[in-house]
């Protein structure tokens, strides 16, 4: 008996595949919410559904590692809808949400209930970090039973001033963290400089913009980066580094690769393409922790993304409502600004000046977090078995960023005005679209899941076993001693 030719959900024809290593024209078969095929037109089986995708890129979507969607707590700012309907109209097919809000997302309770409120409401796959603080360690076997992607740190303050631990409680959370496998994502500045310079600004009546960066010079990321990097060596727990602002920062990161460190990496468009020359201009709306620094930060860190030593764009996408963000005093101005959705037009019209390829863009954006985090090869590339995320670009087409037309429920960023070249015009989750010609798909709103149970990476050996916490014992009145 002859048997029946499968037939795909949706077969897109006439677009340009691109990956971390080329780009070529294909068709892309969908079923089942995967990639079925990729290859001719005329190898393509019957599809329910046709997409035209000429003079278009076919692109896998978009992974940022570094959102704030504000739910719950702070939902005047933004919330998983509004988060994840700027993540579809900017290419992005997954987010990693952070857990500074309230409460924080610190115990498998807060946890259990910031899942419930995403899976209701995002339009795009999500993982949520767990918050490990010295008051959290207790808690990180059952919040990685309950489903976090990883876990996030905070070594200097930010929206909503997370205690930052003492060096000591870092080392305990990362030996706790290293057998689960978890990656641990850093603040990485150090909180004790900051506070000391913050506080001789604010006695000497400093509050304009430019006393932001005064406050928080790059050395505070370079001894972050370079104390984490040797907590970690110590205990094999595997972290990042997130929002690389500086290019002094790149030293003790490359050193610690060149260790065999398991530390990975990531900037984002404000550091890439804004200087402390455009504080002026901003104001308020500019403050960012860490902040945009001086112009020559830009080449640097752009090499290091060249040459591996930063690995991953994010954007840390922190929506503030306007009222927050144009305040006189500097240091009343809340901290960050939306970026999920203007991310991939930013970066789309660097390569069409010529900075890197279209292959390069989708490494950093794509392959390099899926693989980080233990997601790929089910996320991050188009092919057979792979989750049907993609974005679908028009890389030609030219516009201007228009803050009153964002997605995000905070309509100010420093990108207002800004033109650009590069549109993402579909975006599709899992085989489904959520953003089709630019029009959300309001259906598609809890289409989003977690990513969490799709693949985890092998947990690493210890690289110092003595020094873990095994060597802590629990004494017959309940409290804790060191074993001998």
């Amino acid at each position: 008996m002859k048997e029946t030719p499968m037939k795909a959900d949706l077969v897109i024809h006439g677009g340009t595949v691109v990956t971390d290593a080329s780009a070529f024209p294909a068709s892309v078969a969908v079923k089942d919410g995967r990639v079925l095929s990729v290859g001719a037109r005329e190898a393509m089986p019957e599809a329910a559904e046709t997409l035209d995708a000429t003079g278009l890129h076919v692109l896998p979507g978009a992974i940022d590692v570094h959102v704030h969607f504000r739910e719950p707590g702070y939902t005047h700012k933004e919330d998983f809808g509004t988060g994840t309907a700027a993540a579809a109209f900017g290419g992005v097919t997954t987010v990693f949400d952070m857990p500074n809000v309230i409460p924080p997302t610190g115990t498998a309770e807060a946890l259990a209930m910031k899942h419930k409120l995403a899976s209701e409401k995002a339009h795009v796959d999500y993982g949520l970090y767990g918050l490990l603080g010295e008051d959290t360690i207790a808690h990180v076997p059952d919040l990685v039973a309950g489903g976090v992607i990883g876990f996030k740190l905070y070594m200097g303050n930010t929206f909503g001033n997370t205690p930052s631990p003492s060096t000591g409680g870092m080392l305990e959370a990362f030996e706790v963290v290293a057998p689960t496998g978890k990656r641990v994502s850093l603040h990485a500045e150090t909180a004790s400089i900051m506070a000391r310079r913050e506080a001789r600004l604010r006695a000497a009546g400093r509050k304009d913009p430019l006393a932001h960066l005064a406050a928080r010079p790059a050395v505070v990321a370079v001894e972050a980066v370079a104390r984490a990097a040797i907590l970690s060596e110590w205990t094999g727990c595997r972290i990042h580094v997130l929002h690389i602002s500086s290019a002094e920062e790149l030293r003790p990161l490359r050193e610690a690769k060149a260790r065999g460190v398991d530390v990975t990496g990531e900037t984002c468009p404000q550091y890439l393409l804004l200087g402390a020359e455009d504080y002026g201009r901003l104001g308020g709306v500019i403050r960012v922790n860490p902040p945009v620094r001086e112009a020559r930060n830009q080449a640097p860190l752009w090499a290091a993304l060249m040459d591996g030593t930063i690995d991953m764009i994010a954007t840390d996408h922190a929506p503030h409502i306007p009222d927050e963000k144009v305040r006189d005093d500097i240091f009343t101005v809340d901290c960050g600004f939306p970026g999920v959705e203007t991310q991939m037009p930013l970066m789309l019209t660097e390569v069409a000046a010529g900075r890197m390829s279209i292959s390069d863009y989708v490494g950093w954006t794509a392959v390099a977090p899926a693989k980080c985090w233990g997601l790929y090869p089910r996320k991050g590339v188009l092919q057979p078995g792979a989750d049907a995320d993609i974005a679908i670009v028009d890389l030609g087409h030219h516009w201007a960023i228009d803050d009153r037309k964002l997605q995000s429920r905070a309509k100010i960023t420093p990108w207002h005005g800004r033109a650009v070249t590069g549109l993402p015009v579909h975006t599709l989750v899992r085989g489904r679209f959520v953003m089709k010609d630019r029009t959300l798909v309001e259906s598609a709103r809890g289409w989003g899941r977690s990513v969490h149970t799709i693949q985890e990476m092998p947990k690493p050996e210890l690289r110092n076993p003595d020094s873990t916490m095994t060597a802590i014992v629990q004494k017959p009145d309940g409290a804790s001693g060191v074993a001998a």
